[in-house]
């Protein structure tokens, strides 16, 4: 498996649900961005990498969460980028993980 996550970074993926089904990163926790102010107790401790798409959806999750006193890290380049890496992700859908 290349690049495996640094211990004890959590991640929380912010995209809707259809594309948390069709491809995600294993262990993440997912709360869509539009869900993320009423839900942000689910916000895993410690260092939480934040990721969307592209990054701009997390870029604005991990504005939010920082000024909420978390300690949080926006993944540039998203999930797309991620695939492209090469990087594992997997699927709720039965079918091989994808980024959509």
């Amino acid at each position: 498996m290349p690049h495996p996550l640094p211990p004890g970074l959590s991640v929380l993926d912010v995209r809707e649900d259809a594309e948390w089904m069709a491809g995600h990163i294993a262990d993440a926790v997912h709360i869509p961005l539009a869900e993320l102010p009423a839900r942000t107790s689910e916000v895993p401790e410690g260092q939480v990498l934040v990721v969307c798409k592209v990054g701009g959806r997390s870029a604005q999750a991990t504005m939010y969460l920082g000024q909420q006193g978390h300690d949080v890290v926006n993944l540039d380049g998203g999930m797309l980028d991620w695939e492209a890496a090469g990087r594992e992700m997997v699927s709720e859908t039965g079918a091989p993980p994808m980024v959509v």
